[in-house]
C-alpha cells in the first residue's frame, strides 16, 4: 500500500497549520510549527506571492495530508462526491470523515490518523461484530466499531483513550470507554467538522 513515509512535521510547516500528524507530540512545545513557524527548505522564510491556483492547490494538499490520502485516491473521493446529491465540497468531507481509520481516531483509540490506519490494518477492530482491516471502509449511521478482546491490553490504545478528553469526541459519535466501542449515532453535518478547511477551493481546483 502506497503511503507517505517522510517527516510529518515538515508537512505541517508547509501548510502553515497544525495537522496533528504525530499525536500527543503536537500538543507539546516540541511541535515543529510552534518552534519554526515558516515553510521548510532554504527559502522557507522568504515572502512569496501565491496565485489563486496556488491557494487552491495548498488547500487540497492540506486536506489530503490531514486524512493521509494520496492523490489518486483523493481524486476518486472527489468524483464520488460529485455524483452524490448535495454540495460537492461537503460530500467530500463527509466521505473522508466516514473512513474507518478516521472513526477510530475520532473515538480516541489512536493518537493520530496514521496510528489509527496501522491499527485497522492489523485487524484490531470489528464493525458490527465483523473484523474489518480496510482503513478506507465507509462506516454508516448505526454502525458500531469495537476494539477486539485480544487488543484491549495494547498500551498505545490505552494511552490514547486516557488522553481523548483533550481532543473531545464529535457529537455524531458516541464512545463507550468501558466497553471499548463506539457508535455512529447520526449523520455528519458541516458544523461537526471544526478543522479549518475551505472545501470550495478544492472544488474550484478540480473543476478547471
Amino acid at each position: 500500500m502506497a503511503r507517505y513515509t517522510g517527516p510529518c512535521c515538515r508537512l505541517c510547516r508547509r501548510e502553515n497549520i497544525e495537522l496533528f500528524l504525530k499525536g500527543e507530540r503536537c500538543f507539546t512545545d516540541k511541535c515543529a510549527i510552534k518552534r519554526r513557524n515558516y515553510a521548510p527548505g532554504q527559502h522557507g522564510q522568504s515572502r512569496v506571492k501565491v496565485s489563486p491556483y496556488g491557494i487552491q492547490l495548498r488547500e487540497k494538499q492540506k486536506v489530503r495530508r490531514i486524512y493521509g490520502i494520496l492523490e489518486k485516491q483523493f481524486r476518486g473521493y472527489f468524483e464520488k462526491a460529485e455524483r452524490m446529491k448535495g454540495v460537492t465540497g461537503e460530500n467530500l468531507l463527509f466521505l473522508l470523515e466516514r473512513r474507518l481509520d478516521n472513526i477510530v481516531y475520532r473515538l480516541g483509540f489512536a493518537s493520530s490518523r496514521t496510528q489509527a490506519r496501522m491499527l485497522v490494518r492489523q485487524g484490531h477492530f470489528d464493525v458490527n461484530g465483523r473484523r474489518v482491516d480496510i482503513p478506507s471502509y465507509q462506516v454508516k449511521v448505526g454502525d458500531t466499531v469495537t476494539l477486539r478482546e485480544k487488543s484491549r491490553a495494547v498500551g498505545s490504545i490505552i494511552e490514547s483513550l486516557e488522553a481523548v478528553v483533550r481532543r473531545g469526541i464529535p457529537q455524531w459519535l458516541e464512545l463507550d470507554k468501558d466497553g471499548f466501542c463506539g457508535k455512529v449515532k447520526s449523520l455528519i453535518t458541516r458544523e461537526d467538522i471544526t478543522t479549518p478547511i475551505q472545501e470550495q477551493l478544492i472544488v474550484e481546483l478540480y473543476s478547471k
